[in-house]
């Protein structure tokens, strides 16, 4: 694995961590994309750090435990927008 890729998983992965962020925040945050990101989460970091690979897996496993909460949260939001408007 070329440097500048084990370099950008590990700050990544950290930030997921330490932000509890999603992948869509995280391909946001470093300009790259969901599935770069995911790529970079689920098959590089285990051969760079097992225990990082493990703590983003739990962080990860939670946004997708929650993501069903977040998208109804976000409809609730538009159609409130739509009613105020008009």
């Amino acid at each position: 694995m070329r440097d500048y890729i084990r370099r950008r998983v590990v700050e990544v992965s950290t930030y997921i961590v330490e932000n509890k962020a999603t992948v869509r925040q995280a391909a946001s945050v470093f300009g790259v994309s969901k599935s770069t990101v995911h790529k970079d989460v689920t098959e590089r970091l285990p051969r760079v750090s097992k225990e990082l690979a493990r703590q983003v897996k739990r962080v990860l496993d939670h946004n997708k435990a929650e993501r069903h909460l977040r998208g109804g949260e976000a409809t609730r939001r538009k159609y409130r927008r739509e009613k105020k408007a008009s």
